[in-house]
């Protein structure tokens, strides 16, 4: 659930305020990285812009957290574009009904890479809601009946990473998936024979997929990965 259109401005002046009178002294790092995966998952959750709130809320936490006196660039942010968006995704979603819970725990792994130099695995797949890493090898079964199916039919392997240039365009057409290739060459800075190739690798890993043509059609993010 996104903020209402008509209560966007008080509700990032609630959310800067608020981060503004909040006090960091005497903190734990795992604390502060707590805090600020709640910040960062509310302020997303206000949505403002038609399409790329998941980059500007990046590049905000970037400058702000470059203002706390942490010395970080994109890098992590865009090698990890696809996890950064759907950990905000599961910090933000909750169905009671069929016991799915918010939490922030994706984005304090996140988090915990990108300001102390931990090495967790930040891979898309445990976002999964069927994804139980803590059953009985039920995550091992899983992955093995996933990849022997994938590749019957012809999909991708579960550990295929998706490159960066790949995840980049995909955060794109998550947004707006009406998007054209112009327009995805004049956001990623890309030229429209790289923006092709792109979406031509991501087609064969069975990722995306074009409907109802090409003038009027629009993307399909499949569940590839």
């Amino acid at each position: 659930m996104y903020s209402s259109y008509t209560n966007i401005r008080e509700t990032m002046e609630y959310d800067f305020n608020t981060e503004k009178q909040f006090s960091y002294n005497g903190l734990s790092m795992e604390e502060i990285i707590g805090h600020l995966s709640k910040f960062t998952c509310d302020i997303w959750q206000i949505h403002p812009f038609y399409e790329g709130n998941t980059q500007a809320t990046a590049v905000f936490m970037i400058k702000y957290l470059n203002t706390l006196g942490f010395q970080i660039n994109n890098n992590m942010f865009e090698r990890h574009s696809w996890y950064f968006r759907n950990a905000l995704v599961r910090a933000n979603y909750s169905n009671l009904r069929k016991g799915i819970y918010s939490t922030t725990k994706y984005l304090e792994l996140f988090f915990s890479n990108l300001l102390l130099g931990t090495n967790f695995e930040l891979k898309n797949r445990y976002l999964h809601l069927d994804y139980f890493p803590d059953a009985d090898n039920t995550a091992e079964v899983l992955t093995a009946n996933k990849k022997s199916s994938n590749r019957q039919n012809g999909g991708l392997d579960d550990d295929l990473e998706l490159t960066s240039d790949e995840n980049l365009v995909l955060s794109f057409i998550e947004e707006n998936p009406d998007i054209a290739q112009k327009m995805l060459s004049e956001r990623t800075g890309k030229s429209i024979r790289t923006i092709q190739r792109i979406i031509s690798r991501l087609k064969k890993k069975n990722i995306l997929q074009r409907v109802n043509g090409r003038s009027r059609g629009k993307w399909i993010i499949t569940k590839g990965i």
